[in-house]
């Protein structure tokens, strides 16, 4: 097994990534890193893997989906009562990773989450199909359960209760985070492994200032 593992790898060669090309706001690169990560198909180019952690420091990971991204950061929905949600109100410093493979790129970003509106929950509640509203009530994420059914019991019991679709009020542990960058860094595979990576972080004064980093 181990030979084999050691024996997997990929000579990188679909894009380069100049520093002359870069923009000065690292959003801006992000955005169009994404539109093509979508238009060249990709399995769900907005899966992203969350980072929280302890006060302690303890880290947790696992995949949500990027549902919105404006001038601000990058937003995301989820579960206040689920272990990110209690990690998260405990220590809001985070780190997202995008990974496409089929164009060789990688996006790693540093950061602080902050709660969204409630409002702003609901709008992005609404638009969600019926079956995940439900679910999202019904579900108590991270606790432990004795078996499925009793999910399923919950599921039909919300479902009983909101039959009118229009009006199922967003839940008070349920909502959106905005995470709010302060270092953003490029990667992209070129061959023998002399990647190029391109680091953004804010200054003193809010301003991103671009650096070259070694593979």
């Amino acid at each position: 097994m181990n030979k084999k593992l050691e024996d997997l790898r990929n000579n990188y060669k679909r894009f380069d990534l100049k520093k002359s090309d870069l923009p000065d706001d690292p959003l801006d690169l992000f955005k169009s890193w994404m539109d093509l990560a979508i238009e060249s198909n990709i399995d769900e180019p907005n899966a992203m893997t969350l980072a929280t952690a302890t006060t302690e420091g303890i880290p947790s990971a696992r995949i949500v989906l990027l549902k919105g991204i404006d001038e601000k950061g990058f937003y995301f929905y989820t579960n206040y009562e689920s272990r990110k949600g209690y990690e998260l109100s405990h220590n809001p410093n985070v780190a997202l990773v995008f990974l496409w493979k089929e164009n060789e790129r990688q996006v790693r970003i540093e950061g602080r989450a902050e709660k969204i509106s409630k409002e702003a929950s609901q709008k992005y509640f609404d638009s969600r199909p019926i079956g995940s509203r439900i679910s999202a009530i019904a579900s108590p994420q991270s606790q432990h359960i004795e078996h499925h059914e009793i999910l399923e019991e919950r599921r039909q019991k919300a479902a009983d209760f909101y039959q009118d679709e229009s009006s199922i009020p967003v839940p008070d542990y349920w909502g959106g985070y905005c995470v709010i960058p302060r270092a953003i860094e490029f990667w992209q595979g070129r061959p023998n492994r002399l990647h190029d990576r391109f680091r953004y972080a804010k200054n003193e004064n809010g301003l991103w200032i671009v650096n070259r980093l070694a593979p």
